[in-house]
């Protein structure tokens, strides 16, 4: 919710560093809607890599309600057009959201969106947002960047700079924060990861995809 209102409250730059299965895909989805409905213009959903944006987010299926995400974020009551190979939507509105990747950021250039989601931001290339920022710069558009930690590099910069600065949001939240996995459930893989890995690499595992350690040696 914090990080709900703050885009609601008008901040346009965002990083959020959750733990895994934490939503942060979702809630970005959900606000592109939102952001869709009213704001017409164009919209992107960036991965680090295309190939895995597929897997990700166009053809993800929610566990707990057995629908695709996307039909969740985007119902057909919205819609114009849907086109699965090119893995875009066209809103009824004139808006239109894309599923892309970081790896072919240059391959992009058109019409320049005016909110973008940069997922797993940690694992993607660090030019993409070079490339972006002045776009989004000129026309007032929004940016949100989430990811679970991979070290300390250019996602962890981001987000302390985030949690510093009055233009910005950021929030880094554990499992402690959001009890959105019990710690039943984190004991076992701990113990299934020891089996596998040992402790040490066990533990830094678990400190980094549920705790956001940027600081686990792995």
């Amino acid at each position: 919710m914090p990080a709900w209102a703050a885009l609601e409250g008008g901040v346009r730059r965002l990083a959020l560093a959750w733990h895994r299965r934490s939503g942060k895909d979702d809630i970005s989805l959900h606000w592109t809607a939102v952001s869709a409905m009213t704001r017409v213009g164009g919209y992107w959903h960036m991965l680090p890599a295309a190939n895995q944006a597929r897997k990700a987010i166009w053809d993800a299926v929610n566990p707990h309600t057995g629908r695709r995400r996307i039909d969740e974020a985007f119902p057909a009551e919205i819609r114009e057009t849907t086109r699965e190979q090119d893995m875009f939507i066209r809103f009824l509105n004139g808006s239109t959201w894309q599923v892309v990747g970081s790896d072919n950021f240059n391959s992009l250039v058109g019409s320049p969106p005016v909110g973008v989601v940069f997922s797993e931001y940690a694992l993607a290339d660090p030019g993409a947002w070079a490339f972006l920022r002045p776009i989004l710069a000129e026309n007032d558009g929004w940016a949100i960047f989430i990811s679970t930690p991979r070290g300390r590099n250019h996602f962890s910069r981001l987000v302390d700079y985030a949690r510093s600065s009055d233009d910005w949001f950021g929030q880094v939240l554990t499992v402690d924060d959001t009890q959105a996995i019990a710690q039943t459930v984190i004991a076992r893989e701990r113990r299934e990861l020891v089996a596998e890995r040992g402790e040490k690499e066990a533990a830094a595992i678990i400190a980094q995809e549920y705790f956001c350690d940027f600081d686990a040696a792995i």
